[in-house]
């Protein structure tokens, strides 16, 4: 089965988890009452600053942050795109603006992707 996935690596300093909890907890409601198939929120545990490249390379993690990698899936583009107007129309989601997230919105990296390969026991 094909499907569509919004990805996400945003640092999120480590005094503020609570708040990010609350706010990823808010949106995980909302995005799955408005269809999203799933929908994860994941925190650092064996994340390493690489060479070259590396998640908190990716962020340019702070002293006191970590990284959380996160995912909403979808049946396809077309179903994802409805899923998010109606997600980002909703009102418990009004009061949200880059003034007052709980981590910096510049260095969070998000992007769209088609399924390559998937598989479920």
């Amino acid at each position: 089965m094909s499907a569509y996935i919004d990805g996400f690596v945003i640092p999120v300093p480590k005094d503020r988890l609570e708040e990010y909890k609350k706010l990823a907890t808010l949106s995980c409601k909302v995005w799955l009452e408005h269809g999203a198939l799933e929908y994860t929120e994941s925190i650092a545990e064996d994340v390493k600053p690489g060479e070259r490249t590396s998640f908190p390379q990716s962020v340019d993690l702070q002293e006191g942050e970590t990284v959380i990698f996160s995912f909403i899936k979808y049946k396809d583009r077309a179903h994802r795109d409805e899923v998010n107007a109606k997600a980002m129309a909703d009102p418990r989601l009004q009061d949200i603006t880059p003034a007052n997230l709980p981590f910096d919105g510049k260095r969070l990296i998000w992007g769209g992707f088609e399924t390559l390969i998937t598989s479920t026991p």
